[in-house]
Parts: structure tokens; sequence; C-alpha cells
């Protein structure tokens, strides 16, 4: 038997009033952190952070909508056609454009293996 799990999106356990899908957990990834962020039109209260205490680094994809990433007051438009890494030292901002913005956020730390933030578990607040 294959090896594999798929699942609607739809389905999936989400946090933050369903603008934070725990893709990882309900897909049972281990190896490195993944979710789905999906934010509303014109949203601007995506937090400002960095990784800098974990050293993680971060890939960002747009699947839908639009928006932008600013890295460091530079601004990378997310638009379905770029990818965009960002070093666990930059801090980042990603704001949606007027159709919203879904897009996936990979994570992991270089030359470590992933571990499990507990928050993205599932049930977790």
């Amino acid at each position: 038997m294959a090896d594999y799990t798929a699942k609607q999106i739809k389905d999936m356990q989400a946090g933050f009033g369903g603008g934070f899908v725990k893709v990882r957990a309900e897909l049972g990834v281990t190896a490195f952190g993944m979710q789905l962020i999906q934010l509303p039109p014109d949203y601007s209260d995506y937090p400002e952070h960095d990784h800098s205490d974990s050293a993680q680094e971060e890939v960002f994809l747009a699947l839908s909508g639009s928006g932008w990433i600013e890295i460091e007051g530079e601004r990378v438009e997310l638009d379905g056609e770029t990818v965009v890494r960002v070093g666990a030292d930059a801090r980042r901002k990603v704001f949606a454009g007027p159709q919203g913005l879904r897009m996936v956020v990979i994570g992991g730390c270089p030359g470590e293996a992933y571990k499990i933030v507990p928050t993205t578990e599932l049930e977790a607040a």
C-alpha cells in the first residue's frame, strides 16, 4: 500500500479564525514545518517577526489572491509566480491585497532535524 495522505483544505483544522491551517499536522509531516495561511482582503495585522531565536528560515508561496511581504522594509510581491525565502534573522510581515491571500509557508532550520512547534499540533490553541 502506498504511503501518502490527501485531505481537502476545508476539512483541515485551523487556528486564528481559520487563518492558520495546520497542514503539517493534518498530513502527518514531521520532516519540516508547513502551514497554509489565509488572509482576508486588505489584511495588515499579520505579525511582524523573525526567527532568530529558533534559526528557522521560511519559504513563502502564494496559491491564490495577492499580497506582499515586507522584509526589513523591502517589499516583495506574493503573486503566485514568485517564491520567497527569508532567513531566520530577517524581520518579515505579510500583507494581503484586495482579493485576500492564501499562501503556503514552509520552514526549517538549516542543518538540523525539524522540531515540531506545539502550537502547530492538532487541537492546540
